[in-house]
């Protein structure tokens, strides 16, 4: 019989192409594109620099202004192996060139917008073919002049893939064999099931490239407009893709994009191999994210929302007391989180004895064991009962609250009970004189 009771009792499972995967990161250029937000030269240093503690393998960055261009420069002075700072231009030469003048990027992104919206009324081209030799003469012009390749495949959930986008990728990896071809659902038209086929299939994307294009390196680019980017991401990984292309906390245009944490979390937590990432600093990235960007992060969003390690109800509170594995899928630490159990309307006795022997312990400096019958427990609780009952709390117990109570009934309450009044102690001293 097998047991589930402890974070190493569950099993792991396989990628079934056992393919070493990787992670780019774009917070730093599609995260800039969401509106509303302003990303300094040092706010990209920072993220950069929470990017190289995880152990991220690659970033891609616009360097379209001077701005880029000294958040890139400072970048470099760090001296980090990982990430790799890579570039992104439109199928220009122009853009292509601003990549070069760039000393220490190797590798560049080239957009390929593909559906016939983007061909047609975006870009004004008069038909396919133009937009091919447009996108086949920037990767050759990319190729020529030393830079590895990115091809950004835009919009392919949404365009004609087997009569147009499959044989010009055909064409794109004659110039560039080893170019990582990224499959952007742009409108997160994309699902993750095997038997759809085009234009909504990624299994299926995924498997033309692999099997029958030879495509060596995929990465996945997805938007959250649905629901299912990140779903789509894993989905990727799944079917043979070897990159992922994520933002944190999703940031990005409209819906954002799948969200890094929670892809990163799911390969540590749950898929073989993926020891090489650290979590730890996903607190810290979320916090700074929220206060510099001024992002405002649910308290329930999974993996870095405020209360996914909160606690106040008494039958929860109570589980995690005994064993966090009964109401916590990983542990606080993980992600540089610590575990909060916290008073309120629906917590029972078990969870207020918790806290009191917490702030008791604190207080006295000593380990002290609370009856759970203490009488002291029953009217601290009918206390904070009463605050929802009477005043209409909205909100949970504080400690503070919690520590101003321990004062009153476990150490202020005995010294007024026990001392004695004048007719008692003059009673007790003439006892003692014999009288």
């Amino acid at each position: 019989m097998k047991v589930y009771s402890d974070y190493d009792d569950l099993p792991k499972i396989k990628l079934p192409h056992n393919q070493e995967v990787f992670i780019s990161d774009s917070t730093i250029r599609d995260g800039s594109q969401m509106p509303g937000i302003v990303m300094k030269p040092s706010h990209k240093l920072q993220i950069y620099e929470y990017l190289h503690e995880i152990g991220i393998e690659k970033l891609e960055t616009f360097v379209f202004n001077e701005r880029d261009r000294k958040a890139v420069y400072e970048m470099f002075d760090r001296g980090y192996e990982k990430p790799e700072i890579t570039g992104w231009a439109r199928s220009s030469e122009k853009d292509i060139d601003m990549v070069l003048d760039v000393d220490g990027i190797e590798e560049t992104g080239l957009l390929m917008s593909v559906s016939d919206s983007h061909i047609f009324d975006k870009m004004g081209l008069p038909s396919r073919e133009a937009a091919e030799e447009k996108y086949l003469n920037a990767i050759q012009y990319a190729v020529d002049h030393g830079l590895r390749t990115r091809v950004h495949i835009e919009d392919m959930t949404r365009a004609d893939n087997y009569n147009f986008v499959y044989p010009m990728i055909e064409k794109i990896l004659e110039i560039d064999p080893e170019t990582t071809v990224r499959v952007c659902d742009t409108l997160g038209y994309g699902v993750p099931f095997p038997d759809v086929d085009e234009p909504y299939g990624l299994p299926s994307m995924i498997n033309h490239l692999k099997n029958e294009l030879g495509a060596i390196n995929i990465e996945t680019h997805i938007h959250d407009d649905f629901g299912l980017s990140l779903a789509n991401s894993l989905a990727g990984y799944w079917y043979g893709a070897n990159w992922s292309s994520l933002t944190f906390l999703g940031v990005g245009e409209r819906a954002g994009n799948a969200e890094m944490e929670k892809l990163l979390l799911f390969l540590s937590q749950r898929v073989e191999g993926f020891e090489k990432y650290n979590l730890e600093p996903i607190a810290d990235i979320a916090n700074f994210i929220e206060k510099e960007l001024d992002i405002r992060i649910p308290k329930n969003k999974a993996v870095v929302g405020k209360n996914i390690f909160a606690h106040e109800s008494g039958i929860h509170s109570s589980g995690v007391i005994k064993n966090p594995f009964t109401y916590e899928p990983f542990k606080p630490e993980t992600v540089g989180r610590e575990r909060e159990i916290l008073v309120g309307e629906s917590s029972g006795v078990g969870v207020l004895r918790h806290k009191v022997q917490e702030v008791l312990n604190e207080l006295m400096d000593v380990n002290t064991e609370i009856d759970k019958n203490d009488p002291r427990l029953k009217k601290i609780q009918s206390e904070i009962q009463s605050l929802y009952d009477n005043e209409q709390r909205q909100s949970c117990i504080s400690d503070e609250e919690i520590r101003s109570y321990v004062q009153k009934y476990f150490l202020y309450e005995p010294l007024v009970k026990n001392k004695p009044s004048k007719k008692e102690y003059y009673k007790e001293n003439d006892e003692n004189r014999g009288y």
